[in-house]
Parts: C-alpha cells; sequence; structure tokens
C-alpha cells in the first residue's frame, strides 16, 4: 500500500538493541496494519546481518527521503549511517554512539526541513552515549537542543506517555527524586501545561484538554502538614492557568488519580516527577504506549520501552510499542496538517 503522503524517519537507536529487530517486524507487517512509509536512518548492513539472524525474509533499499516512499511497499527503504564498529546483538560498543547520534540528528534535521513528516525514534542507551562524551540527560533533552540550534529559538521539551488507557506528562523529568522539590517552580508547572494544552490541539485535535494535576506530596500535602509545594507552587500554578482559559484542576492526590472512574474525568494527567508519570502509563499500557515529546517545532514519537540488549537478536522482541509510535507520529501529523 502507496501512501501518498512523506515518509516518517526512524532512527536506528542503539543497533546492539532491539531497535534493529522491532524496525524489520515492523515493515513486515506494514500491509496488515497500514502502516504510514518510514525511512529507517541507520545501518543497513546492522539490518541485513540482523534480518538472518532472526530469519526474516526483508529486502533493505539504500536510498534518501525522497524515494522512501516509492520503495516503502516492496523493501525497508534505509538512509545510510555507518556504525563505528561491527554490531553484535545485546553487546552494545561505545565506538557505535556516533553513529546512533548522527542517525537522531539526520532524522531531525530532514523533518526541519520538510523530507520526513515526523521523527521516530529507536531507543538509544544512555550509560553507552555518556562513555563516549554525550552530554545531555536523555533523548529529549537532547532532542530540545537540535531545534534549538536549528531554529534559535529556545524550546522547552514536554515528555508524554501516550496509551489507549492514559496519557501522562511528568514536568520534572530525568534528575534525581531528591532534586525534585527544589526544581519544581510555578513556573515550571504553568509552562509545561501551556505546552500540553497547547499541542493535545494541535496534534490531537483535543480543543479544549482536561487537565489533571497531581500533588507532588502524599495526599497532595495534606493542606501543609505533608510539605508545602502543593499549597505553595503547584496550587498557585493551576489558579493561573484556569485564569488564562485551560482547564486545569488539582492538585490531586496521585494515589487516586488513575483508576478508571478518575481517568474518566481528564485528557492528561500533569505529574510531578518522572516514576509518579511513567509508573500508571506503563502499568496501563506497556506494550502498547508511546513516548511523545511536545514542545517541539517537529513532531517525535518513540516506543516506551529501552534498548532490551538481552532479548536483541533473540526473536522474542515485539514490535507492538514501536507500531503504535509510527502510526501515532502519523495521526499527530495529519491533525496538525489539517489544522493549520
Amino acid at each position: 500500500m502507496t501512501h501518498g503522503v512523506l515518509p516518517l524517519a526512524l532512527s536506528q537507536g542503539d543497533p546492539a538493541g532491539i531497535g534493529p529487530d522491532i524496525a524489520l517486524q515492523a515493515w513486515l507487517r506494514r500491509d496488515e496494519l497500514g502502516l504510514p512509509p518510514f525511512l529507517y536512518v541507520g545501518d543497513p548492513a546492522v539490518l541485513q546481518v540482523r534480518a538472518r539472524q532472526l530469519e526474516l525474509d526483508v529486502a533493505i533499499a539504500e536510498t534518501d527521503a525522497a524515494h522512501a516512499r516509492e520503495i516503502f511497499d516492496r523493501a525497508l527503504p534505509v538512509l545510510t549511517i555507518p556504525t563505528g564498529v561491527d554490531v553484535l546483538a545485546g553487546k552494545p560498543h561505545v565506538a557505535n554512539a556516533r553513529g546512533t547520534i548522527s542517525a537522531i540528528e539526520t532524522a531531525v534535521s530532514l523533518c526541519l526541513a520538510g523530507a520526513v513528516r515526523a521523527v521516530v525514534t529507536n531507543p538509544i542507551a544512555k550509560s553507552v552515549l555518556y562513555e563516549a562524551g554525550f552530554g545531555f540527560p536523555g533523548h529529549t533533552e537532547f532532542l530540545a537542543d537540535l531545534a534549538a540550534r536549528a531554529t534559535g529559538q529556545a524550546v522547552t521539551p514536554v515528555m508524554m506517555l501516550a496509551g489507549p488507557k492514559l496519557k501522562a506528562v511528568p514536568v520534572t523529568i530525568h534528575i534525581p527524586i531528591k532534586d525534585v522539590p527544589s526544581a519544581l517552580t510555578e513556573t515550571l508547572v504553568v509552562e509545561t501545561c501551556r505546552i500540553v494544552a497547547r499541542d493535545l490541539a494541535a496534534r490531537f485535535g483535543m480543543a479544549s484538554p482536561r487537565l489533571a494535576v497531581a500533588g507532588l506530596n502524599p495526599h497532595a500535602g495534606e493542606n501543609g502538614a505533608i510539605g508545602h509545594e502543593d499549597d505553595d507552587i503547584i496550587h498557585p500554578a493551576i489558579r493561573s492557568l484556569r485564569d488564562e482559559g485551560i482547564d486545569a484542576f488539582g492538585p490531586l492526590p496521585a494515589d487516586t488519580m488513575f483508576h478508571d472512574d478518575a481517568r474518566s474525568r481528564y485528557d492528561v494527567a500533569i505529574c510531578m516527577y518522572h516514576d509518579q508519570a511513567l509508573i500508571p502509563a506503563k502499568a496501563l499500557g506497556f506494550d502498547d504506549s508511546v513516548n511523545v515529546t511536545l514542545g517541539l517545532p517537529f513532531i517525535r514519537t518513540s516506543p516506551d520501552h529501552g534498548t532490551a540488549f538481552g532479548l536483541a537478536g533473540s526473536g522474542f522482541a515485539k514490535e507492538t510499542s514501536l507500531v503504535a509510535a509510527l502510526q501515532m507520529a502519523d495521526r499527530m501529523a495529519h491533525t496538525q496538517d489539517t489544522s493549520v
């Protein structure tokens, strides 16, 4: 099935992880699932070796973004980014970090240039990249830096885990839990919620999204008995948001926010730290949730899992979350195109 639209760009992630496996498996299901065309940005040699290892019959064609869509029906189109050394499934190597980073940079450049519709990123191993001198806490912050350098404008990235049952956003992301209270400010909560409300409208088609805002402390602080941040930071932020016309409410006790009836009352949960958002999101949809970065001048989605080195090349890796990421990026791009 050939789609009359620009392709998506799929970066390889860490080539020793399951990124190549799930890309191959997703392409094989392209017709069954009606997947949008995607251009794999990475090393075709890694794909060929992994396909043989997994006994998958996948044709691979080196190409560019301009020809990816016409190739997609008969072969997996690949924009070549060489790895540093030979890749062994499940055995990450610091010499391959440069290729991993270059694949992300290339995918973003293609998107900003209008050659692809959106960026979908396969999982990276941050520890491997750190060893190579990578200076960012994670994917999200790196993407924001790339966007800022390309556009000359400051970018505030917002991570959202989006699944069939829950959309959840952490206000603070990749920092130690002990640093969360000092990092949390009224300005940060307000800015995060503004970005969420704006992008849910522009890219998800929600005219007036409902934002349920969690408290930081147990029982949302119990009126100051268990911490002051809920009353001093989160409550004023919500008041400011409501004054702007954003449908935000809370702060709510996080332990009662995620059951079925509670979730029916909002469109997205705004959480104060990483695990407060990601634990319920992954518990409610581990295989089909998607990591979405809001606040960027381009669309970016990713599977919500890691590199899973122990599964690479085994045949046991599931492509479900990558498929969901590709489909969500396609829907977001369509919504954005039609709302402009």
